[in-house]
């Protein structure tokens, strides 16, 4: 059914802890292949004697790079780009099919809802502790609580789990290679969709993965990706999440409507344009 790639970055627990999710899960048939990075924790041998389809690299290239040589590989009409830090809850995929039986388009971004600890200050997540590595994960209390988990459908979907068609995935050029090695990336990639006339952005409430949050990310030296969006798109990523996407609104319906011309989407678009001019 999805194509699903997975960047990893000697990560071997949770990659597995990972994989294991989607096999025992899923109820779908999945191609899954994974990018390692490095793989000098085991990672790559696993991989390799696991059977995954896989791409590797000696040195850690990032996301962008990653997951488009993974893409490469991809046999099925959908890609679903997953965190190696993520478990996947049983329902997960038929939650995404769903919804995809929905559409009358394959130009769409539809992602799963993060499980996660939190500030509460992200509206797009579920806020529960279950863990934060394999070896404290309590998947017992997760699956056991599962069925009281609920969020509505939101707009603005961008990170991971997402889920785009491969057609418009390669159309629009995958990750761009500048935001390496990844900072920002997911907010590129939607713009690119959005510029391409996409205008399903849709978090599905029901299909539900756990996240361990920042287990690569913690330990890269980071891009300037905020900047780099600016420039290369004439806004800020927030006036972007806010104004276009319009970020973890619950959904009334499938497709986002145009950003409306208001006094104050002038006013960021013009704060924009001076701190791009500003450098």
């Amino acid at each position: 059914m999805f194509s699903i790639i997975i960047p990893t970055w000697n990560n071997l627990a949770l990659l597995q802890l990972c994989v294991r999710s989607l096999r025992e899960n899923s109820a779908f048939d999945h191609q899954i292949i994974i990018h390692v990075n490095d793989g000098s924790d085991g990672s790559l041998a696993w991989v390799r004697e696991q059977g995954i389809t896989h791409t590797a690299s000696p040195n850690n290239i990032g996301i962008c790079l990653a997951v488009n040589e993974a893409a490469m590989y991809a046999t099925q009409d959908y890609i679903l780009y997953l965190n190696d830090d993520m478990y996947c809850c049983p329902g997960w995929d038929t939650a995404l099919v769903n919804k995809l039986k929905q559409l009358d388009t394959d130009l769409f971004m539809l992602s799963g809802t993060m499980i996660q600890p939190g500030d509460g200050h992200n509206p797009c997540v579920i806020e529960r502790q279950y863990g934060t590595d394999a070896n404290n994960f309590d998947e017992a209390k997760l699956l056991a609580e599962l069925p009281d988990l609920h969020k509505s459908d939101w707009i603005g979907a961008t990170w991971p789990p997402t889920l785009v068609s491969k057609r418009w995935w390669f159309k629009v050029g995958g990750y761009s290679s500048e935001f390496s090695p990844g900072m920002s990336s997911d907010n590129d990639f939607s713009m690119k969709l959005w510029d391409a006339g996409c205008r399903i952005f849709l978090g599905v409430g029901d299909s539900l993965v756990y996240h361990f949050q920042r287990k690569s990310t913690g330990k890269v030296k980071k891009n300037n990706g905020g900047r780099q969006f600016l420039n290369k798109w004439g806004m800020r990523q927030s006036v972007f999440d806010r104004f276009y996407l319009r970020r973890g609104e619950v959904a009334q319906g499938l497709k986002l409507e145009e950003p409306e011309d208001t006094a104050k989407l002038r006013w960021e678009m013009l704060r924009s344009r001076i701190k791009r001019a500003l450098g």
